[in-house]
């Protein structure tokens, strides 16, 4: 039925496809019939005959692909951070050998997976999240895709996958991005989200890794994470719910670490809290991270973070508001933090990929609330904020060799 409907989605570019054939192309393309372009549940045609085709139409929507579009008629300034479905999305099939072919661009849209493939049964999946940037002149500027192409890889090595190559990660985010360019926001009005997927897609019963594994990315326009955007959120630290152990998988970017988190977070918001503030599994008196970003604590000009040592996700734009805030002469300290230095603190943030910097207004912690800043956006939180996404956004020479421009 997936493939049904991707073929589907395939059909409106059809009859493009053809009569652009002869003049983009330079020949005219015929189908055999078992190349049927229908969307109906009795559809016959198989992921493997797909790609075959398109590799033939391959020539055709790489064109389309790399055309100069303009921008996207949307409502940037009302934009949040959800799925916007875009053009085109980036798929690429590991071998027998666990090496990746050339990868392709498609159409976004469903893929097949078989209903005992590893992801499904036993969660054997990784993703990635990384932005994209449209500068004043119009060019594009990608923050250290590197650094996730080499968390992917290690995260890859710890549940037993293989992993594209950090010149095989680059170059299919790169094609992503271009072919999707209408969809990047004007400076100043949000960001192209970039999420790269590696999963084990071959068919397992038996716990043991898939023989086949999927890579693709696909990417949407976003703005804030937070509705609150660079306005303070309120946390609460939970007590029952706990997101990682020593020894699991909370130190990568595992696709299990994220459902095991809903439940408390569900809780929370229900409660009015923006999310959750976990403590360590042991001892329950150590800060973790939130749900999806990790914590920094700010006592004068010292700012601390836990650790990232195993349970904790090492993330990118961490360890880059650790290496702006070294510069900026701040003193930072990765190592234990206590839930009782959390509440004698002068500020409080968060950082990740999607909320970049958020401030902190408010941790609530055995029902007793302590705010920051009468409740304003801290001075440490909004430098650091305003220093990393005027970097990232280009408005800045890139004095750390951070960003990657496009065109």
């Amino acid at each position: 039925m997936a493939i049904s409907v991707m073929l589907s989605k395939l059909s409106s570019s059809y009859g493009a496809f053809l009569a652009a054939s002869s003049s983009s192309l330079g020949s005219r393309i015929s189908f055999s019939s078992s190349y049927k372009v229908e969307s109906h549940p009795n559809s016959s045609l198989l992921l493997s005959h797909f790609s075959s085709w398109s590799k033939t139409c391959k020539a055709y929507f790489s064109k389309k692909a790399l055309e100069t579009p303009k921008i996207v008629d949307l409502d940037w300034d009302s934009l949040g951070f959800g799925l916007v479905e875009t053009d085109f999305m980036y798929f690429m099939r590991s071998s027998s050998d666990g090496t990746f072919s050339k990868g392709e661009l498609l159409p976004f849209g469903p893929i097949q997976l078989n209903p005992s493939s590893a992801v499904l049964n036993y969660g054997q999946g990784l993703f990635e999240g990384l932005k994209a940037y449209r500068k004043e002149d119009g060019s594009i500027l990608l923050f250290r895709p590197e650094e996730n192409a080499l968390r992917m890889i290690s995260g890859a090595e710890r549940i037993c996958m293989p992993a594209p190559t950090v010149e095989q990660f680059l170059d299919a985010v790169k094609q992503t991005v271009l072919a999707n360019k209408r969809w990047i926001p004007p400076a100043g009005k949000g960001s192209l989200y970039i999420r790269p997927l590696l999963v084990g897609s071959g068919p397992v019963l038996s716990l043991v890794p898939a023989s086949e594994y999927i890579f693709l990315i696909y990417v949407a326009p976003v703005g804030n994470y937070f509705k609150e955007g660079l306005a303070p959120i309120n946390l609460i630290v939970e007590e029952g719910y706990h997101r990682a152990t020593p020894g699991g998988t909370g130190g990568i970017k595992t696709i299990g670490n994220y459902a095991s988190v809903l439940k408390a977070q569900k809780i929370a918001k229900e409660k009015g809290y923006s999310d959750v503030l976990y403590l360590d599994s042991v001892h329950k008196k150590y800060l973790e991270e939130a749900s999806s970003c990790n914590v920094f604590v700010v006592k004068g000009n010292v700012i601390s973070t836990p650790a990232a040592k195993g349970t904790i996700l090492p993330g990118i734009t961490r360890k880059s508001i650790i290496d702006v805030a070294t510069s900026k002469g701040y003193q930072v300290e990765e190592r234990l933090v206590s839930v009782e230095e959390l509440l004698e603190a002068d500020e409080v943030f968060c950082t990740g990929t999607a909320v970049v910097v958020s401030p902190v207004g408010s941790i609530t912690y055995l029902g007793k609330r302590v705010e920051y800043g009468n409740k304003g956006v801290g001075v440490v939180s909004q430098e650091l904020y305003s220093s990393l996404t005027s970097l990232q956004m280009g408005l800045v020479p890139d004095t750390m060799g951070w960003t990657m421009q496009l065109q």
